[in-house]
C-alpha cells in the first residue's frame, strides 16, 4: 500500500510550488543570476592580475572568485549581502496576511491539522527554496571557475565555499523570518512589505551614518592612552555589529579570506612576530564564531516571535 504523505510535508510542497511558480521569485532569481554572472565575469577577467607572489591568499584560487573585483562591479559576496535580504523579504512579506485577506487561512485552520503546521510550513518551504537557489549559484560559480582556471578546488576551499553558502542561508533566513513576523502583525501585505524594506534600508544606509555621528561625538582626544583608544574602537565595532549585514560581512570575509586573523583592533605587541600566513578552516571558524552565533540567534529569535504571534492570533473568516 502507498504511504500517505504527512500533512506537514504536503503543506511544505504546496509552499515550494507557490514560490517557484510566482513571478516575483522568477524576477528575483533572474536578477540575482545576472548579477552573479556579472561579478564572476569581472573576477575571471582580473584573475591574472590579482594573483601575486606575496599574497597570503594567492594559493586559494577558487575563493577569489567570490571576493575579487576591479571596481566596475562588486564581488559576489557584496551582491549576496545586498540582494539576499530582498529575496527573504519577497518570499515572506505576505506569507500569512495574503491568505487571511483571501479567506483561505480560516479554511486551512478548519481542517484537522495542528495549528503550528502552517507557520512552520511557510518557513520551511521558503527556506528550502532559498537554500537550493544559493547552493545552485555557489556551485555555478565553482563550475565556471573550474572551466576557466582548469584546476579543481582543494578540500579546504570547497569546505570554505560550503560554509559561506550556509552562512548566507542563515542571513537570508533572518530577513525571511522578519518578513513573516510583519505579515502576521499587519493585515495588509503592502504595509508589511514597506516595514521590512524600511528596516533593510535603515541597516543598509542610515545605520552606518548614525554610528559615524556617535563616533565623532565620543571620539577620544589626541592625548588619550592606547587603552582608551582600543576601548573606543571596540565599542564602535560592537555598535556596528548590531546590524545583521555587518555580522554577515565579517563572517563571510573571514571564511573566504584565510589570511584574516582577527576582526578587532590589535596592539603592536600582538602584531609583532606574527607571520602573514593563511589560517586553517577550523581557526577561521573560531574567529567568526561570535558573528555566526549572533546571526543564528537573531534568526531564531525572529522565528520564535513569529511562531508565538501566530499561535496567539485569532483567526476568523472574512
Amino acid at each position: 500500500m502507498d504511504k500517505t504523505a504527512h500533512p506537514f510535508w504536503v503543506m511544505v510542497n504546496k509552499e515550494i510550488t507557490d514560490h517557484v511558480k510566482s513571478w516575483r521569485f522568477i524576477i528575483l532569481i533572474v536578477l540575482i543570476a545576472f548579477t552573479c554572472l556579472g561579478s564572476l565575469y569581472t573576477a575571471l577577467s582580473n584573475f591574472g592580475q590579482a594573483v601575486k607572489p606575496n599574497d597570503p591568499d594567492g594559493s586559494f584560487f577558487f575563493l577569489k572568485l567570490f571576493t575579487l573585483s576591479d571596481g566596475t562591479l562588486p564581488p559576489f559576496i557584496i551582491f549576496i549581502s545586498f540582494l539576499g535580504p530582498l529575496l527573504g523579504i519577497a518570499l515572506g512579506f505576505d506569507a500569512v496576511n495574503s491568505e487571511q485577506n483571501k479567506g483561505t487561512l480560516s479554511r486551512v485552520m478548519s481542517q484537522p491539522i495542528h495549528r503550528d503546521y502552517l507557520i512552520n510550513a511557510k518557513f520551511v518551504g521558503a527556506l528550502t527554496v532559498i537554500s537550493v537557489m544559493l547552493f545552485a549559484l555557489g556551485f555555478l560559480v565553482m563550475g565556471f571557475g573550474l572551466i576557466e582556471i582548469g584546476i579543481p578546488p582543494t578540500a579546504e576551499e570547497f569546505l570554505r565555499m560550503v560554509a559561506f553558502i550556509v552562512v548566507s542561508i542563515f542571513y537570508v533566513a533572518f530577513w525571511l523570518n522578519l518578513a513573516i513576523l510583519f505579515s502576521i502583525q499587519f493585515r495588509q501585505a503592502a504595509t508589511s512589505a514597506l516595514a521590512c524594506i524600511a528596516i533593510w534600508l535603515f541597516f543598509s544606509v542610515f545605520y552606518s551614518m548614525i554610528i559615524n555621528l556617535i563616533g565623532k561625538a565620543l571620539a577620544p582626544p589626541e592625548t588619550a592612552s592606547m587603552h582608551q583608544v582600543i576601548a573606543y574602537q571596540k565599542f564602535m565595532l560592537n555598535l556596528m555589529r548590531l546590524a545583521p549585514g555587518e555580522l554577515f560581512n565579517e563572517a563571510t570575509s573571514t571564511l573566504l579570506m584565510p589570511s584574516v586573523r582577527s576582526l578587532g583592533p590589535l596592539t603592536m605587541e600582538q602584531v609583532s612576530g606574527a607571520i602573514p600566513s593563511p589560517l586553517p578552516l577550523g581557526q577561521s571558524l573560531l574567529v567568526v564564531w561570535p558573528q555566526l552565533t549572533g546571526l543564528i540567534a537573531a534568526t531564531v529569535l525572529c522565528f520564535a516571535l513569529s511562531y508565538f504571534s501566530f499561535m496567539r492570533r485569532e483567526i476568523r473568516p472574512r
